[in-house]
């Protein structure tokens, strides 16, 4: 098992990892959107997602991949009405590569912010 740590991404603000790697899977623990340094993203939920996914992109770069290695997200609302919004940024972050994923509504996050996303990626060469 490896350890993933990037200052190119917020640093875990509890006792986890930002990202672990286990054979040729990095599984990045759940972003929402603070800034490198640690500041919280305010904005609407098309601001705040694509703050999570620079840093889930920041995360992935440091294992050596990038975000077409993505096999799953799961992705955490707190409101599903914002799906929609979300799903454009997502969709533009990911182009062509539709990775699987599951969206849910939950009711409180972190900090009280709008989104959370965690990934599965693969490390292997194909």
């Amino acid at each position: 098992m490896r350890i993933i740590q990037t200052s190119n991404a917020p640093a875990a603000i509890g006792p986890y990892s930002q990202a672990v790697v286990v054979g040729n899977i990095l599984f990045t623990s759940g972003q929402i959107p603070l800034r490198a340094d640690g500041t919280l993203v305010e904005g609407d939920i098309k601001v705040q997602t694509a703050q999570v996914l620079s840093n889930l992109k920041a995360i992935i770069e440091e294992a050596g991949a990038d975000l077409s290695r993505v096999i799953k997200t799961t992705v955490f609302l707190k409101n599903l009405d914002d799906f929609v919004a979300m799903n454009g940024v997502y969709a533009q972050a990911f182009g062509s590569h539709t990775p699987a994923r599951s969206t849910v509504q939950v009711a409180k996050l972190p900090r009280d912010v709008l989104v959370e996303i965690e990934t599965i990626v693969s490390l292997a060469k194909d």
